[in-house]
């Protein structure tokens, strides 16, 4: 009889270790909230790799892992509500874009952890240090200070003879908050004049259509584009009307250069979006978004657009040539 029972409790203790082996992983749940990239380009480059880096590290859809994917299309007078509608919602983490956005974020809960790439998060008082971010936010910075400025001024300067006048496209938080002070102390530094060509928000084509009616009045020799997030997922736009103003550009981000814009001493976006999904894996594996610490950009590459160059009818100079990091023919 105890033989029996003996055995049996062997069985019951196989057959329980089975179960937990076959039992399915937990489900998280990531909410992806764009500010103004429409939802049908979350999944495409740049931001196509942080879903890549998410499989790496074993996350699969539809098995271990939902990702919701939320956009403000712009709308920013709608952006309270759609935080809200986020929180309500208690996803496992938040991962979103742009100073306007996290701190909507970072006022409306402090228990969801909260993941965002934006510029300097200590300077916006979203973090209370880069190596220990604290509270319930951590992510990625943007911001590689005034030396990044002064990079990609100082480019212009050599790629366009007599370069003394450059707008810089940009919202106007962006102009007035963190962006626009540390761009005009470098301005003043490499020795050309800067004018803030200021689009209204929310930041839609017919806003950009009139602030570059603007720019062709100013007498302006070239166009600073701000790493404004409306920016970026105007990108296309922005080449366009450049093009149709005969004015040159230079971008934060290498994928504008793709479709036309002039040149880039650019971020490399897809390696900022695998950090974030580095920092969300450390997340679900219980390390508190405030021990993680805030992932600060560092690499840089200069990309400049030939075709575009000729269309300007722009001769750039070779040392500009060599320098180059990729040149797009």
């Amino acid at each position: 009889m105890r033989r029996r029972e003996f055995i049996a409790g062997l069985l019951f203790a196989a057959t329980a270790q089975l179960a937990r082996a076959q039992k399915p992983e937990q489900m998280r749940r990531i909410s992806f909230v764009h500010p103004s990239m429409p939802v049908a380009g979350l999944r495409a480059s740049p931001y196509r790799a942080f879903f890549q880096e998410l499989g790496c590290l074993g996350y699969v859809e539809g098995q271990n892992l939902t990702v919701e994917l939320f956009s403000g299309e712009g709308k920013r007078e709608h952006s309270a509500e759609l935080v809200r509608d986020v929180v309500r919602e208690k996803p496992d983490a938040i991962l979103t874009v742009g100073l306007s956005m996290a701190r909507g974020f970072k006022s409306e809960t402090s228990a969801i952890p909260v993941v965002v790439l934006t510029g300097d998060p200590v300077r916006a008082g979203l973090v209370a240090s880069l190596a220990r971010p604290g509270e319930n936010i951590t992510g990625v910075s943007i911001d590689a200070g005034m030396d990044v400025y002064g990079k990609r001024l100082a480019l212009l300067k050599e790629a366009i003879p007599g370069l003394a006048r450059v707008s810089f496209l940009a919202s106007r938080p962006g102009w007035q908050g963190l962006e626009g002070p540390a761009l005009r102390e470098a301005a003043e530094q490499v020795g050309v004049s800067l004018v803030g060509s200021l689009v209204d928000e929310p930041m839609h084509e017919a806003d950009y259509r009139r602030t570059f009616a603007s720019i062709s009045q100013e007498g302006v020799d070239a166009i600073l584009v701000s790493t404004d997030t409306d920016n970026f997922a105007n990108r296309r736009l922005i080449a366009e009307l450049a093009a149709n103003a005969r004015l040159p550009t230079m971008f934060a981000w290498r994928e504008p250069v793709e479709v036309g814009g002039l040149m880039a001493y650019a971020i490399d976006l897809p390696e900022l979006w695998r950090h974030a999904a580095r920092q969300i894996d450390q997340i679900f594996k219980g390390t508190s978004p405030g021990e993680i610490p805030v992932y600060q950009v560092t690499k840089f590459a200069f990309v400049i657009n030939l075709t575009t160059a000729k269309a300007l009818g722009l001769t750039v100079p070779p040392g500009i040539l060599v320098a180059a990091d990729e040149v797009i023919e």
